[in-house]
Formats: C-alpha cells, sequence, structure tokens
C-alpha cells in the first residue's frame, strides 16, 4: 500500500512571493523601452518647431525668439533696455504699412509747420431769409379773373417777365377808363375847333370864340391828367394807359409782370426771383389785393446763430472788430466746409426767457449750383437754402508760432495723445501734448517730440493706432525677449 508524496507548502509560498516582483521588474523594462523609443521623436519635433519660430520671426522682420536663458537677467544687472533700438525705430510703436493698406485708410501726409493760430468758439446756426426782403408778394392790383397763369412753382423768373393775365372785372376800373376815353376824345373835338377858329382872320365873334376854347382846352387837359394818375393807381402800367390813349379803346385784359429788384447782388447779370408759391390758377375770380404768388430772392440769405449769455462779450467784440467767421455745413452725420470771411451783421436784443439764449445774424452770399431750362421753364438750384444747419466758429483769440495740425491727425488712447511720423518705410507713434482742440484743428504744445517739418498722418491714424494695439494684444513681447 503506498502512501501519497507530503505537500512542500513552503516551496509555494516563495513562488507566490516572487510574481510580484517579477511583474514590477517587467513593467519597469517595457517603461525605458518606451522612452528610449519615443524621445528621440519628441526631440526632433522640437528642434523642427524652434526652426519654424525663428522662420517666421525671419520672414516677418522681427528678431528671432531667444532660447530660454539665453537672454533672462534679473533687475539691476546692468542690462540696458534703452540699447534695443533695432534698425532706427521703436518696434512697439513703430508700424509698417503696405501701399494697399495706406489706400485703405485714407492715408494723407501733413508737413507740420509753425503758424499762427486764431482760438475759436463753435456756436450752432440756421441757414435763414431775410425778414422784408427775400420774399415778395405778388398781389392783384385789380379785381377779375385770371385767363392764363405764365409761370409753376419753383420756376425762376427775371424781372418784367410775364406772370399773370387778369380779364377786369372791377367796375371801377371800368369806370375810370371810360371817363378817361371820353375825356380824350371831348379834348379832340376842342382842338379841332381852336384850330377852324384859328384859320378865321376877321370878326370880334370868332375871336370870342376861340378865347372860350381854348379856356376849355385847358380844362379837359387838367382833368385828362387827373384821370391818367387814376389809372396808374388802380395797377395799370404807362404803357397799358398810352394803349388805350393810341387805340381809343378799354383795356379788358391786364397782364402781371415779375418786379424789378429793390438791390443789387453779387449772383450775376441777372437778378432773378424763383416762384416759391402759387396759390391761383387759371380760372379764378381774385379780388383786388388777394396774393397770386410769392416770389423769393435767394441771392443773398442769413445765418441765424445761437449763443447764450455768457458768449455776449465775445461776440460783441468779434462784431466790433469785424472777426472774420467761418461756418461748416451740417448733412446728416458729415459736415462740409462752407463759407469763411463772414461777419458779424447784427446781435439781437432779446434773449429767451426760458432757454437764456440769444441770436446774431450773420448775411450770406448765396451761389448759383444748378442752372437749366426744360419745357419752356427755367429752373436754379441754389447751394445755400433756408432750414439747412451749420456750426459757426468765431475767433475770439489769437496765438502765434504754434504747432497746427488736423484734428484728425491726433489720436487719444486714454490719457495719452499720439500722431504718427513717417520715419522712412514705418510709422512711428508719438506722444504728443495737445495744448488745444476742435473740430477742425489741434495746437500742439512746444514741449512735445513732434518738431516742426515732420510728416505725420493726417488721415488714418486712428486705424493706424488700433493696428498697433492689435500688434500687442496678439502675442508679441516688446523687443522679442522677456525681460
Amino acid at each position: 500500500m503506498r502512501h501519497n508524496a507530503p505537500v512542500n507548502f513552503t516551496s509555494q509560498r516563495i513562488a507566490l512571493a516572487r510574481t510580484p516582483l517579477v511583474l514590477a521588474v517587467a513593467l519597469v523594462a517595457v517603461a525605458i523601452g518606451a522612452a528610449v523609443w519615443v524621445l528621440p521623436l519628441v526631440i526632433s519635433r522640437g528642434d523642427k518647431s524652434a526652426r519654424s519660430a525663428a522662420d517666421f520671426a525671419t520672414a516677418i522682420g522681427g528678431a528671432p525668439p531667444h532660447a530660454a536663458g539665453d537672454h533672462d537677467h534679473a533687475e539691476g544687472d546692468g542690462h540696458d533696455h534703452a540699447a534695443h533700438d533695432h534698425d532706427g525705430h521703436d518696434d512697439v510703436n513703430s508700424l509698417e504699412l503696405s501701399a494697399q493698406a495706406l489706400k485703405n485708410i485714407g492715408y494723407e501726409p501733413f508737413t507740420v509747420v509753425l503758424r499762427d493760430f486764431e482760438r475759436s468758439i463753435s456756436l450752432p446756426g440756421m441757414v435763414v431769409e431775410r425778414p422784408g426782403k427775400t420774399q415778395y408778394r405778388v398781389s392783384a392790383p385789380l379785381g377779375g379773373v385770371i385767363t392764363k397763369v405764365h409761370v409753376i412753382e419753383g420756376e425762376t423768373v427775371a424781372a418784367g417777365q410775364p406772370l399773370f393775365d387778369v380779364r377786369l372785372t372791377h367796375e371801377e376800373l371800368v369806370s375810370a377808363q371810360s371817363e378817361f376815353l371820353k375825356t380824350i376824345e371831348e379834348l379832340d373835338v376842342v382842338n379841332r375847333e381852336i384850330a377852324r377858329l384859328e384859320a378865321i382872320t376877321e370878326g370880334v365873334v370868332a375871336g370870342g370864340r376861340l378865347r372860350d376854347q381854348k379856356y376849355d382846352r385847358q380844362k379837359l387837359e387838367a382833368r385828362l391828367r387827373a384821370q391818367r394818375q387814376a389809372l396808374l393807381l388802380h395797377g395799370l402800367s404807362e404803357a397799358e394807359v398810352d394803349q388805350i390813349v393810341s387805340t381809343r379803346l378799354l383795356l379788358q385784359s391786364l397782364t402781371i409782370m415779375a418786379p424789378k429788384h429793390e438791390e443789387k447782388c453779387d449772383c450775376g447779370d441777372e437778378q432773378l426771383f424763383h416762384v416759391q408759391s402759387l396759390p391761383v390758377q387759371r380760372g379764378q375770380q381774385v379780388d383786388a389785393g388777394e396774393t397770386l404768388c410769392v416770389l423769393a430772392d435767394h441771392c443773398n440769405l442769413y445765418i441765424e446763430g445761437t449763443a447764450f449769455e455768457q458768449d455776449a462779450a465775445q461776440l460783441r467784440e468779434a462784431a466790433a472788430s469785424g472777426a472774420l467767421v467761418s461756418a461748416d455745413l451740417l448733412i446728416s452725420d458729415r459736415r462740409e466746409p462752407m463759407i469763411e470771411g463772414l461777419k458779424i451783421l447784427y446781435l439781437s436784443d432779446q434773449v429767451d426767457r426760458d432757454s437764456r439764449a440769444f441770436h446774431f445774424y450773420l448775411t450770406l452770399p448765396n451761389k448759383i449750383a444748378l442752372d437749366r431750362t426744360e419745357g419752356g421753364h427755367r429752373f436754379l438750384q441754389w447751394k445755400f437754402k433756408p432750414g439747412q444747419r451749420v456750426e459757426l466758429r468765431v475767433p475770439i483769440e489769437k496765438w502765434t508760432s504754434r504747432l497746427v495740425v488736423p484734428a484728425e491727425a491726433v489720436v487719444t488712447d486714454g490719457s495719452e495723445s499720439y500722431v504718427f511720423e513717417k520715419n522712412g518705410p514705418h510709422f512711428d507713434r508719438v506722444p504728443v501734448h495737445v495744448e488745444y482742440r476742435d473740430q477742425k484743428s489741434a495746437v500742439i504744445a512746444a514741449d512735445s517730440a513732434l518738431k516742426p517739418q515732420a510728416v505725420i498722418a493726417s488721415r488714418g491714424a486712428f486705424q493706424m493706432n488700433l493696428d498697433l494695439k492689435n500688434k500687442a494684444g496678439g502675442g508679441e513681447i516688446p523687443h522679442g525677449h522677456t525681460h
């Protein structure tokens, strides 16, 4: 009978204890192998990335990036940061734009020079008609029926041009014409009798009769003169009265003409009106004094400025000295230089009790912008029209020898103001101290870095400053390294 061999529990325990050790050694070996295989690839890719960064920096004209540790230095180690002036300009405050980019931003060069500058105040204004001068109301001199309208609304008319034909129905005028014609016929009879009596050379009766007829003729001539004046007062012209005398017929219709100008203007040889309103029509019955049309003369207009009480003293001084005022025409969201050399005509003597503002007035010479004829009617378009808004600049102080640049050339960024000076192919952002600025000009103080004869960007400075800010915010580090 065989017995089973005894189990060796000690050997089994040793084998189980060695198993984790073997697994750990195997994992270490696998890790070392993976590192040996991956490390060269990482190093190779790092070299390629470094070379790509260097090539990109070279392509855009900047300095290649420094390796970590190649250019690190602590504060106060004697490194001169001001010595980093690359190609005669500061990369942080310098910008280079292509010719196409300059066109896109509307770049215009401006040469800075010393000149005198008049500081002014800006006040709002509006183009208005001249009271009592601009409009001319044409009224019916006599009652009647309009048989023809010669003009249309908006048409331009000259002095003496026909406006309306009116068939006369006014009883007083008809009676006045009849009496005038009757007197003419009676005077003709007396003149013929005087001629007959003068042919008779003998007789006492003929002499007495001749004296009586001459006396009657004097009375008729006096009556005729009075009746002629009455017809003129009724609205007939000298030519129309002469027509009655020559034709011995009553005047049945009346032609109303455009009036003559009371004053001369600088708008050309012709002094013209335009038909501003035409409230009547053909066939309409009108009474004496009724408005037939309104003519307007826009050769000269006014600018009505608005100021406040604190501006009154400066405006009075400007008016007394004959200061030349300039005005810009405000059209929607833009302004158009309008005219210079205006003078203040007068200041209003009343202040509005609510707004505490008062008006002042300037004479505005107008200009013809368009002259055309259509369908036998002439039309003029004036450059300045009542109702247009303007901005007035009234000079109040004169400064001498100042750096004056266009206001658009100065860009404000926070508390700083800059101009962009041309430096070879680059534009350098130059900080300036703005002494005064208005809508048109900026005065640069003498303590600024900007000097006379420098060429700056009069337009496009705002876009240039945006490009610099985008450049700084795009990951660039000043001078290409870390301090």
